[in-house]
């Protein structure tokens, strides 16, 4: 039966005709799984008029992209792309799918897999695959990010996993790729649909995404309270970073949760990140480990974050923090007040 079962898809998210980030992610994470398997890898792309953004997804690594391209499927609903989803895979049988773990799909994953009968492992932050059996090795924090956890799906077809975005990385682009483009149709209408799209709100506002932010300088609960951690602010806003912290300080209510880091919060990979009074966790590491630098200070010099730390500072970090803060603000002044992390 899983014979019938062949190649790797990744669902291709769309927002504003341009696609996200995450799936670019994962189609250089699903290249790698196709290759290994001698597989084709494909591309799931779903809306209206998206005919033009087929080369893009063959150039980030696709050997084909399966299109359905109907007036409903315009703005994203779960209906109605769900049942697009289910046509491809029913008629095309992939044996592992992928999706990015962000709002939308998150949701369509779920919704397909119930009506597929099949297993889906959601935030996933690692991939690898069995070339024995052919098993999707879908890895993620488990028990609170004390431990990783390795999930398979042994008895049903497709494979299926939410992966975080910024936990893979694209492959360089190669506009001299070429693959094929399978286009389905549909039969759906907007009088079928249960739901409509009203409107769609953007969010205003001018401060920048913590995914975004180029230098995050994020706290734990080695700050010891609020007032100690009011360092972590004064540290960012000399710098010009964004300020990011652990669960615990999210729950002691020192940050709101959209500037958590970790499993449960943002995914980031900020140039620079500063680890301070983190002791670093399973659960934490796994949302900032891919930054390009990392500057810990922890008074345990066995603390798990100097195991992916470039660079750790041994001592307490409410005596080293304010001595960070003159030096540069020192630097800043010799420098006109611009600061560069190129």
């Amino acid at each position: 039966m899983f014979e019938d079962y062949r190649g790797v898809w990744v669902f291709i998210e769309v927002n504003e005709r341009a696609i996200e980030g995450v799936s670019l992610e994962l189609l250089g994470a699903g290249r790698r799984l196709a290759d290994k398997l001698e597989v084709p890898l494909s591309g799931v792309l779903l809306g209206h008029h998206i005919k033009e953004l087929c080369p893009e997804v063959i150039s980030y690594g696709a050997d084909q992209v399966y299109m359905i391209d109907n007036p409903v499927l315009r703005d994203y609903r779960t209906e109605s792309y769900m049942k697009g989803v289910m046509l491809l895979a029913e008629k095309y049988k992939p044996e592992i799918f992928l999706y990015g773990a962000t709002s939308n799909g998150k949701d369509l994953a779920s919704a397909v897999a119930t009506d597929l009968s099949t297993g889906l492992t959601a935030d996933t932050t690692m991939l690898d695959a069995d070339l024995e059996t052919r098993l999707l090795e879908a890895s993620r924090p488990a028990f609170g990010g004390n431990i990783m956890a390795t999930i398979l799906c042994k008895k049903h077809r497709p494979q299926m996993a939410t992966v975080r975005p910024k936990v893979m990385k694209a492959l360089d682009k190669d506009d001299s790729r070429e693959g094929k483009v399978i286009e389905e149709e549909i039969s759906l209408s907007e009088e079928e649909m249960r739901t409509k799209v009203l409107e769609i709100v953007k969010d205003v506002t001018k401060k920048v995404r913590l995914a975004d932010a180029h230098v995050v300088v994020a706290g734990g609960k080695g700050m010891g309270d609020p007032k100690g951690f009011q360092l972590i602010h004064e540290l960012a806003e000399t710098i010009g970073a964004s300020v990011g912290g652990t669960r615990d300080v999210v729950e002691a209510g020192w940050l709101p949760h959209e500037q958590q880091v970790g499993q449960t919060g943002e995914t980031i990979t900020p140039k620079i990140y500063f680890a301070i009074g983190i002791s670093g966790a399973i659960q934490h590491i796994v949302g900032m480990k891919n930054s390009e630098f990392i500057i810990a200070i922890n008074k345990d010099p066995n603390a798990p974050i100097f195991d992916v730390a470039t660079y750790g500072i041994v001592g307490d970090a409410l005596e080293i923090v304010p001595k960070l803060i003159k030096q540069f603000k020192e630097l800043r002044k010799e420098k006109g007040g611009e600061v560069s992390y190129v």
